[in-house]
C-alpha cells in the first residue's frame, strides 16, 4: 500500500505582466483552494531546457523556507495568500513561474507566464536638417526611443498626422538593437522628405506607439525658387490725385528675393533690401501701367494698370454778382475730370431739385448759389452770391390801418417792394411794431399810433438809389372813438370830397350864366376883387381867385390847388 501517493492536477497558463525595477507578484492559485485546506505550498521556476529551479516551500502552520541557491535568493518572498514576490523586476524574469499546492492526497500546479515592460526613457530628435529643399528626399531627422522593453515602436507625425513611408516623397528607416547588460531595446527611426510649398511652417514629431511618449515638435525652413509674383497697389480702393501711390513686388520664393525691378511707365528703377517704391504726391499724369520683376530674372514679372482720379471746375462769373431785375445771368461751369462727374445744386443751403434758371431775374433769384461735382471720392464746389436790384426806385405795393385787437391804438402796415434793400420811414411817431426780413425784394413795417386829431399819415421808402415812393392815410380821430371803421370813414371822406367839389363846379358855372346875360346891360369895366380863400373837404385848401363885373355881380374864378 503507498502511503505518499498522490494525483497531479495542472491547470492552464496564466498571463500577467511587470513593470521594469519594480516588485512582481505572481500570484498562486487565485484563490481556487481556500488557504485552512493547503498542506505545503511550493514555487519554483523554468531554468531552460526543462530544468526547474526551486525558489522556496511552506508547509502549514510553518514559515517560509528559501530553498534557491542563485540570485533569487535574495529577492524572493511570499504573501498570506501564497502569491510569489520578486523585488527588482528584470528581463530575465521573464519565464514561467510554478506554484505547487498539496492538499491531502492531491497535488495542484499553477503555471504563470511572466512578461517585463519598460518604456523608453524618452523620445529624442536628432540629426535635423536644417531647411527642406522643394522636391528634393532629404533627411528630416532621427528618432530614438532608448531602454525599452519591448522595443518601441516608432511612428513619425506631420502637423499631428501620421506619416507613412510611399517609396517617392517619403521614406522611413527603423532598426533595433538590445544593450548586451540589460537586455533592454533601443529603437531607432530615421524620416526621409520631399517637401513641398504647403510644408512651410508644418510641425514635425515622433512618437512611441500605444505609449503615452511622443518628441518635441520641429519646424523646418522650406526653400523653393520663385514661381509666382504679384505687384500690390496701395490705397487699393482709389488713387486721387496728390495721394501717395506706394508699390509693393510680392514674390512667392523662398527665401523671398530682396531687390526688385519697378517699371514706371517705360522708367526703370531698381531697389535694393526691400519690396516696396513709393511715388509721392501723384498727378493726372501717373495714369498708366505699372510693372515690377525679378533683377535676375525679367522675364518673372507683374502688371498692374493704375488709374489716378482727378476733378477740375470752373465757374464763370463767381464772386459777388449784382443784376438788374428782368435781364439774364448767363452761367458756364467747366468740368475736368477723370470720369462721369455728378452734379448738385443749391440755394442759401437748400438742395434744389435743377439747376436754376437765370434767364429773366427777378428779387426772389437773390440769394447765395453753390455748385458741387463729385467724381468718385473726390468733391469740389464753387460758389457765387446773386443780388438783384430794382431798375427803378422802391415802391410802395400797399399801405393800409387795422385796429389793434385791444381797441387802444391803430396799426399802420406799409408793404415795400426793391432793391437794395428800402428803408421805411413814417411822417409820424410811433411804436415800431416789426419789420419783417428782406426776402425776395420785400419787406414789410409795422407802427402803431394813438391819434389825438384828424391827421394824415405818410409812408416813405427810400434806398440807395436815391429816389423814393410816398403814400398817405387818413386817421379820423371820431371814428376812433365811436368805434367805426376805418374803412367807412375813408369813405365819407372821399364821398365829401367828390360833392363839394362838384357844388363849387355848379357855383362857378351859375355865375357864369347869371354874367351872360346882364353883360348887355351893363357896359362899365369889371371890377377886380380881392382873393377869397374856399375851404374844401381835403387838403391842402384849394385857392379861388377872380374878378367881379359891376354890372351883373358875377365873379370870374381860377381853380389853383
Amino acid at each position: 500500500m503507498c502511503l505518499w501517493c498522490f494525483s497531479f492536477a495542472v491547470t492552464s497558463l496564466e498571463l500577467i505582466t511587470g513593470q521594469y525595477g519594480e516588485m512582481l507578484k505572481i500570484p498562486c492559485n487565485s484563490g481556487a483552494i481556500k488557504a485552512e485546506d493547503i498542506a505545503i505550498t511550493k514555487w519554483k521556476y523554468d531554468k531552460g531546457d526543462g530544468v526547474p529551479g526551486y525558489l522556496l516551500v511552506k508547509q502549514k502552520n510553518q514559515n517560509v523556507s528559501i530553498s534557491a541557491t542563485d540570485e533569487y535568493k535574495v529577492r524572493v518572498s511570499m504573501d498570506e495568500n501564497s502569491s510569489l514576490l520578486i523585488s527588482a523586476a528584470k528581463l530575465s524574469d521573464q519565464r514561467t513561474f510554478t506554484c505547487m499546492v498539496v492538499t491531502g492526497g492531491d497535488v495542484f500546479e499553477y503555471p504563470v507566464n511572466v512578461l517585463i515592460h519598460k518604456l523608453p526613457a524618452k523620445l529624442e530628435i536628432s540629426e535635423k536638417a536644417e531647411e527642406l529643399e522643394i522636391g528634393r528626399l532629404t533627411k528630416l531627422g532621427k528618432c530614438v526611443a532608448k531602454d525599452a522593453n519591448p522595443p518601441a515602436n516608432i511612428t513619425w507625425f506631420k502637423n499631428n498626422k501620421p506619416l507613412e513611408a510611399d517609396g517617392k516623397g517619403i521614406s522611413i528607416k527603423a532598426s533595433v538593437a538590445i544593450e548586451s547588460g540589460t537586455g533592454l531595446s533601443t529603437t531607432t527611426s530615421i524620416l526621409e522628405y520631399s517637401a513641398t510649398k504647403e510644408d512651410t511652417g508644418a510641425k514635425f514629431e515622433c512618437r512611441a506607439d500605444s505609449l503615452p511618449l511622443e518628441s518635441s515638435s520641429m519646424n523646418f525652413t522650406i526653400t523653393y525658387s520663385t514661381e509666382n509674383i504679384m505687384l500690390e497697389v496701395s490705397p487699393q480702393k482709389e488713387l486721387k490725385e496728390g495721394d501717395n501711390l506706394t508699390l509693393k513686388c510680392v514674390a512667392d520664393g523662398n527665401p523671398a528675393p530682396t531687390s526688385f525691378n519697378f517699371h514706371l511707365k517705360g522708367e526703370l528703377v531698381t531697389v535694393e533690401n526691400t519690396d516696396t517704391y513709393t511715388i509721392a504726391n501723384v498727378s493726372r499724369n501717373a495714369t498708366g501701367e505699372y510693372k515690377c520683376s525679378l533683377i535676375d530674372d525679367t522675364s518673372m514679372e507683374a502688371t498692374r494698370n493704375i488709374t489716378v482720379t482727378y476733378l477740375d471746375i470752373n465757374l464763370s462769373p463767381s464772386g459777388n454778382i449784382v443784376k438788374l431785375a428782368g435781364d439774364a445771368l448767363n452761367l458756364s461751369l467747366q468740368i475736368d475730370s477723370s470720369g462721369k462727374a455728378e452734379v448738385s445744386w443749391t440755394k442759401n443751403n437748400t438742395k434744389l431739385d435743377k439747376q436754376p434758371d437765370f434767364t429773366k431775374l427777378g428779387y426772389s433769384d437773390s440769394g447765395r448759389y453753390e455748385w458741387t461735382v463729385t467724381v468718385g471720392h473726390i468733391t469740389r464746389t464753387a460758389s457765387f452770391d446773386l443780388t438783384v436790384e430794382g431798375k427803378g426806385p422802391a415802391v410802395i405795393k400797399s399801405l393800409f390801418k387795422n385796429r389793434s385787437n385791444d381797441g387802444q391804438h391803430k396799426v399802420l402796415t406799409c408793404e415795400a417792394e426793391g432793391s437794395p434793400k428800402p428803408a421805411v420811414s413814417w411822417s409820424i411817431n410811433g411804436t415800431l411794431l416789426s419789420e419783417s426780413p428782406f426776402i425776395n425784394g420785400k419787406i414789410t413795417h409795422k407802427i402803431k399810433v394813438v391819434p389825438s386829431a384828424n391827421l394824415t399819415v405818410h409812408c416813405t421808402v427810400t434806398n440807395r438809389l436815391g429816389k423814393h415812393d410816398t403814400h398817405a392815410s387818413d386817421i379820423s380821430v371820431l371814428s376812433f372813438f365811436t368805434d367805426q371803421s376805418e374803412d367807412s370813414d375813408q369813405t365819407r371822406l372821399v364821398v365829401g370830397v367828390i360833392v363839394g367839389l362838384l357844388i363849387a363846379t355848379l357855383v362857378i358855372g351859375l355865375a357864369y350864366w347869371v354874367y351872360s346875360k346882364k353883360s348887355n346891360c351893363c357896359q362899365g369895366a369889371p371890377r377886380k376883387i380881392s382873393p377869397t380863400s374856399l375851404t374844401l373837404h381835403q387838403q391842402p385848401e384849394p385857392l379861388i381867385q377872380g374878378r367881379m363885373n359891376p354890372c351883373s355881380g358875377v365873379i370870374y374864378a381860377k381853380f389853383t390847388p
